[in-house]
């Protein structure tokens, strides 16, 4: 045990590369986009750190090009999620008495490559396996996650050095953040490989053991990182890597008596059914397990009279548009006073058509595909229900091409209709429904948005009038975790704005701050008595 107390470096968002023409990090990342693109992989279980072919196999392909196969990957099955159960359960016992500093060592060092030689890895994967632009994936599989892992190390640093405010003389009060008894579920979506970086190692930097089921739509990315953990020196069987259909690995890992947490990000449907599941299995757990979960959102930009409309008009292409759509925190409905609609209409249609939109080798796209079928299939059929309806309009957009890739034009509906099946259903796609109000209206269309959808991830309000940004404020307390005023309503950045909504969006346990970690660990206090009484008496038992 070392003698010292130690401190974390402080840290700082990494810095965003511009990838301009002509640029070292532009040719470097061109070269490995190349590179990533020619190889077929073949990507194993890994299980204790040993790799387990199983012959069940799926394909990762490039969305923007489904016929262009990057890798097959094996599928697990119960046998080898017991296998992965064993072998967490057995690193757990080394890894959960790891002195902390250790801990944090191999998460900086996480850090470092994924800063470095691995930037260009994890940003080629996901832009080739998941179909995002070189901005989007920069932000997300770089400069997110090594965030993530810096920030994170000094949270933990942070928790650890909180202690009992008082210990009166002769005694020495201490409290210690134990890791939880069992192992963690990690369910990842294909979305943000930043997500998939950090939902399974949150916990293990607090001392816990993960089991990881990545998207199946990700796992090329996935198994990239798999590859940076096992570079930056975490122990085998720490993380096991899962991939496969969420009923196969899902019901074995759900029905054993270890399961100590689960942290997750998906469909509000999923994270519900796993909820029910560990209500029905609780009496056989051996401890009550900790559930955090986002779930998605019906996200929205809320417009006063006195927004500036250039602003407006960039934050809803951007919040709308940017990848694809396909963000928890994308902008999904909008609601614009009547006063500024016909301008703003204008605008914001003029600004759209601007928009190009394909392969992701080609730097010069803002949009590229939706993840695969079944989310072009439902986004679609979202677009032709508005078509049939008599209360929407399509403005723009509203074309769909799968013959190469998962295209779907940036689209934007207009409805008379408040409650329109766009307006509260969740479409994770390029898809915006708008509504006009009545200017004098203003607080009735504040409750109408809070009102309307089951969910409350995040949202933003444009307004110059300070007055209606505080009734906006306060109008819609619990209808986003994250709020933005004069902003778009995605991007949020590590050590900035921790991430996460409530009601139908999760339990808003705040990825990216101390708050999620304090969820990984669990206490116990330690009372040291120097001086212990030699006689149960108390004074007042003193003769009268």
């Amino acid at each position: 045990m070392a003698n010292g107390i130690f401190q974390v470096p402080k840290p700082k968002n990494e810095p965003i590369k511009a990838y301009r023409e002509g640029s070292e990090e532009k040719k470097s990342l061109k070269a490995k986009l190349k590179e990533l693109k020619n190889e077929q992989i073949e990507i194993p279980l890994i299980i204790g750190g040993k790799e387990v072919r199983t012959g069940d196999l799926g394909k990762c392909v490039m969305p923007h090009n489904h016929s262009h196969v990057l890798a097959t990957y094996h599928k697990a099955g119960e046998k080898e999620v017991q296998m992965a159960i064993d072998a967490a359960l057995k690193a757990w016992k080394e890894w959960s008495t790891t002195p902390w500093e250790h801990r944090v060592a191999v998460f900086l060092r996480m850090a470092e490559l994924l800063s470095g030689p691995y930037r260009d890895i994890l940003n080629g994967a996901t832009m080739l396996n998941q179909s995002k632009n070189v901005f989007q994936a920069e932000i997300d599989s770089a400069c997110e996650l090594t965030d993530f892992y810096r920030f994170n190390s000094y949270y933990a640093y942070q928790m650890y050095t909180e202690q009992p405010m008082y210990s009166p003389q002769g005694t020495w009060n201490r409290l210690e953040y134990r890791p939880l008894e069992g192992f963690i579920f990690a369910v990842t979506p294909f979305n943000f490989t930043s997500i998939a970086g950090n939902l399974p190692t949150a916990p293990v930097l607090m001392g816990n053991v993960s089991l990881w089921k990545p998207a199946s739509s990700a796992v090329f990315s996935a198994y990239k990182l798999m590859q940076l953990f096992k570079e930056a020196g975490l122990p085998d069987g720490v993380i096991n890597f899962i991939p496969g259909s969420g009923g196969k690995v899902g019901n074995p890992v759900l029905a054993s008596e270890h399961l100590a947490g689960i942290h997750f990000t998906g469909s509000t449907a999923t994270f519900q059914h796993m909820w029910r599941t560990v209500g029905t299995n609780i009496s056989k757990y051996k401890s009550y397990p900790r559930i955090v979960g986002e779930t998605g959102g019906k996200d929205f930009i809320f417009a006063h009279a006195s927004a500036d409309l250039d602003a407006l008009v960039a934050a809803t292409v951007r919040g709308a548009f940017e990848y694809q759509g396909q963000k928890c925190s994308a902008a999904s409905r909008m609601y614009v006073p009547e006063s500024i609609w016909p301008k703003f209409k204008d605008m914001l249609l003029d600004e759209i058509k601007t928009i190009k939109m394909g392969d992701v080798e080609d730097f010069t796209n803002f949009m590229n595909a939706v993840i695969d079928r079944a989310a072009f299939e439902t986004i679609k059929g979202y677009i032709d229900y508005a078509k049939d309806s008599s209360d929407a309009e399509i403005l723009i957009g509203g074309k769909c091409d799968d013959s190469v890739g998962y295209f779907i034009e940036p689209t934007v509906i207009l409805t008379t209709n408040p409650h329109f099946k766009t307006m509260e259903e969740e479409i994770f796609g390029p898809v915006l429904t708008i509504y006009v109000y009545k200017d004098n209206e203003y607080e009735e269309a504040l409750e109408l948005c809070d009102n309307t959808s089951p969910y409350a991830l995040t949202g933003a309000v444009f307004a110059n009038d300070r007055k209606a940004i505080e009734i906006a404020e306060k109008k819609l307390t619990h209808t986003a975790g994250n709020f933005y005023i004069n902003d778009k309503p995605t991007g949020a950045v590590v050590g900035q704005q921790p991430f996460g909504g409530g009601r139908a969006s999760g339990t808003n346990d705040k990825a990216g701050s101390l708050l999620n970690l304090l969820r990984w660990v669990s206490q116990r206090t330690i009372k040291e008595n120097f001086n212990p009484p030699k006689n149960y008496r108390y004074p007042f038992m003193e003769a009268e």
